[in-house]
């Protein structure tokens, strides 16, 4: 069977194949979305702990800051202000103590297992030899425990100066953030079920400022970074709705795939998270799989996607 997934055909297995849904009627456009408010606020640089455990914290409470680096960036910005917004405190860069209790230990260690081996391999560069694979595998175990951590490679290879980074192998024991992990040998293949608690949940896609947020009547309960297609193929600009989703952990290029009432359009992850945010994607809706997963949980079947 050929699936089309942002203008790319893959070939699916029997047991791959994803349970369609049918699709839901057209409803009337809600009043125009009340994004969030922009804020521009001159955050500090904080040191480099504190950043991190400021992005730890962020990313356990679903305010996606990016990937975890020790840095003051863009997303990262973004995400301390929406949850100052969010949660009626001053959106000022002033760390609120309690954030950073939260977080009392900011890097754990993680021992490569020899089970990780299999999550690894040679990947094609070419989409059309990609969507041959029965799945898609990391390039390096820099690159596993990098995603696992929600984490720039290269601020994991500056937590552990003096590692052989070409010969990693079972035992290895590395420093990382304390960050929730993204466990993908714990993903099943499934349809994803409606969540009828969260039925009146709405997916505002913030194509200017880059950003998925998902409201519950007025309360903000989460944001990602994400990558809102390109120019040659923006996201589609009008109100859909989610008509179905399931996981994929076979298809690391959609750990999750969350289909839209529109032909070929949906939510879902990517295989570089490094890319989010930057690079084009092919008129999805794209976000990191440690964020993808997480939406899932977040809204439901049948929930109204507003882009803009």
């Amino acid at each position: 069977m050929l699936l089309w997934v942002c203008g790319i055909a893959w070939t699916l297995s029997a047991q791959q194949q994803p349970v369609r849904a049918v699709p839901f009627r057209q409803a009337a456009p809600p009043p125009t979305p009340k994004p969030t408010p922009k804020v521009f606020v001159a955050l500090p640089n904080y040191d480099e702990e504190t950043a991190t455990r400021l992005q730890i914290f962020l990313d356990n409470n679903n305010f996606g800051p990016g990937k975890i680096d020790g840095k003051m960036g863009e997303f990262f910005r973004k995400a301390l202000i929406s949850f100052k917004h969010a949660h009626a405190q001053r959106e000022t860069g002033v760390v609120d103590q309690s954030m950073l209790d939260q977080v009392p230990q900011t890097f754990t260690t993680y021992t490569i297992k020899a089970d990780d081996l299999a999550y690894v391999g040679n990947l094609p560069t070419a989409h059309e030899e990609q969507a041959k694979l029965k799945f898609l595998p990391y390039t390096s175990l820099l690159e596993f425990v990098a995603e696992r951590y929600h984490s720039a490679e290269t601020y994991i290879q500056k937590l552990n100066p003096g590692m052989d980074w070409e010969h990693l192998e079972p035992g290895d024991e590395l420093r990382v953030p304390n960050v929730l992990p993204f466990e993908i040998e714990k993903i099943t293949e499934q349809k994803i079920s409606p969540k009828p608690e969260f039925a009146a949940r709405k997916i505002y896609v913030d194509t200017k400022e880059r950003l998925l947020e998902a409201f519950d009547n007025d309360k903000l309960v989460c944001v990602f970074p994400i990558t809102p297609g390109s120019t040659a193929l923006p996201a589609p600009v009008g109100t859909w709705k989610i008509q179905g989703a399931a996981t994929w952990p076979w298809f690391r290029y959609d750990v999750l795939w969350m289909s839209l009432n529109k032909t070929g359009i949906g939510i879902h992850g990517t295989n570089n998270p490094e890319t989010i945010g930057r690079a084009a994607s092919h008129g999805c809706i794209r976000l990191a799989n440690w964020d993808a997963i997480r939406v899932k949980d977040l809204v439901s079947i049948g929930n109204t996607v507003i882009i803009f």
